[in-house]
């Protein structure tokens, strides 16, 4: 077991050290690109592609890190030093960074001080109560955002479908609850009378 955690521990401490090198390889990029004259809305396009190659992702995952390393290096040097401590990973600053996205700069620094400035604070936590927890400093803070932010989620709903083997395909949809709680039940109503699952 303390071989199992050692392992973690080193997990998120690399994650740091990489959110870190994503950060400074966007800033060398720019500055490159800055010096080459390229237009300042341009200038930084390709450091994504750059990191999911490095980091054997695809470019959208590239992108979904460096955005992650830039929020950890700027406005979250808790959950930063959390994880460089190996205390914190990769994915759990990804569920307070997305949580509090909506939120403003200072706000979003007020969330990673309160959860982890003092590491012991969300120690022993799952995923559900952190999420839960950075949830309610959010809307404490900023209720508007969480608002707008629950509104512009509704208004963002979809339904897609696309292949998988064997002749098959899987629907995926995005709903609010309550409608995604009555397809769910319609599914279970099926004239076939098995239960969705």
């Amino acid at each position: 077991m303390d071989r199992i955690r050692a392992c973690e521990d080193l997990k998120a401490q690399l994650c740091a050290a990489q959110a870190r090198l994503s950060v400074d390889l966007d800033v060398s990029q720019c500055e490159e690109q800055t010096h080459r004259g390229v237009p300042a809305d341009q200038r930084g396009r390709g450091v994504a592609g750059q990191v999911a190659l490095a980091r054997r992702e695809s470019p959208h995952r590239g992108g979904t890190h460096l955005g992650l390393a830039k929020v950890l290096v700027h406005e979250m040097p808790h959950a930063l030093a959390a994880m460089e401590a190996g205390v914190l990973s990769e994915w759990r600053a990804t569920l307070v960074a997305r949580e509090t996205a909506c939120l403003s700069r200072e706000d979003r620094a007020a969330v990673d001080t309160r959860l982890f400035a003092d590491p012991a604070t969300a120690e022993g936590w799952g995923d559900r109560r952190l999420v839960a927890e950075a949830k309610k400093i959010g809307y404490t803070l900023d209720p508007r955002a969480v608002v707008d932010r629950a509104r512009r989620e509704v208004s963002e709903r979809r339904v897609s479908v696309r292949p998988v083997p064997e002749t098959m395909s899987q629907v995926t949809a995005l709903l609010p609850a309550a409608q995604g709680i009555a397809v769910w039940a319609c599914l279970g109503a099926t004239p076939t009378g098995s239960a969705p699952g």
